[in-house]
């Protein structure tokens, strides 16, 4: 990880259902797009407040604005030490706006425990944010009578990592159990054993995925089987009744037909 801050490191990305565009939130060099044909990638925001961004991590797009939803990890800690800030329970990050029509960005929420998985509701009417060290999710009203209103959407067995959107608006969750990573194994471990977590997944001995409603209700858990196939799983997307699997640590693509 040492030439990371050089090189990048991309780790949320999504095409714009509009315009193809790829946008990609990388660790070190902030949010940015390329063109549909691929090419030199533009930079939208690297800071706020003239303050550099540390650990840019997760996104999500509003297809109609343009408006781009992101989190920033942590204003402490980089990527290539994100150990680091798992287990000195830094709770700098924040969830973040970009507006393309003005280039700026503010900030909807701070104080998050490793700020992770973005995802918008299927009518843009809020918008979800993972808080990794705390395992759980928050959901932050955009639209209607509680606009601006935090809410608790799920408090979880295991830490979530990224969040995705099915075509019928329910919620994909990575958990990722920190296994094969030395240090935060233990500290997930111990977690785990006094988290008030959600009953539904405890009938599960290695739950590495769970669908969720829009109203946070689970739907569906993804057994690990004690890492034989899955470890350390990152992110589940569901596409065409099929889900493909990644993990931020290990060398993997999973695919599960459902």
């Amino acid at each position: 990880m040492t030439n990371e801050p050089m090189c990048g490191r991309p780790l949320g990305i999504m095409f714009h259902p509009k315009t193809c565009d790829l946008y990609f939130a990388d660790a070190y060099f902030g949010l940015m797009k390329t063109g549909p044909n691929g090419g030199k990638a533009e930079v939208l925001a690297n800071s706020i407040g003239g303050v550099p961004f540390l650990f840019v991590n997760s996104l999500d797009i509003d297809e109609e604005t343009g408006i781009v939803y992101f989190t920033d990890t942590s204003t402490v800690y980089q990527r290539r030490v994100w150990v680091q800030s798992v287990l000195a329970g830094d709770n700098t990050g924040r969830l973040l706006q970009y507006d393309p029509r003005t280039k700026k960005v503010k900030v909807l929420l701070h104080g998050l425990g490793f700020a992770n998985g973005v995802a918008l509701s299927g009518d843009k009417s809020f918008v979800l944010v993972v808080e990794s060290a705390e395992y759980r999710i928050h959901r932050l009203w955009l639209q209607g009578p509680k606009a601006h209103v935090l809410e608790l959407f799920s408090q979880l067995q295991r830490p979530p990592d990224n969040i995705k959107r099915t075509k019928k608006g329910e919620f994909w969750v990575g958990l990722n159990s920190g296994r094969g990573v030395k240090g935060v194994e233990n500290k997930v471990q111990n977690m785990m054993n006094n988290n008030e977590s959600s009953g539904e997944l405890l009938n599960v001995n290695d739950p590495v995925g769970v669908k969720l409603d829009e109203q946070g209700m689970v739907l569906q858990v993804l057994d690990g089987e004690g890492g034989k196939a899955l470890q350390s799983v990152s992110e589940v997307e569901e596409h065409n009744g099929i889900l493909w699997i990644g993990s931020v640590v290990t060398s993997y693509v999973g695919v599960i037909k459902i």
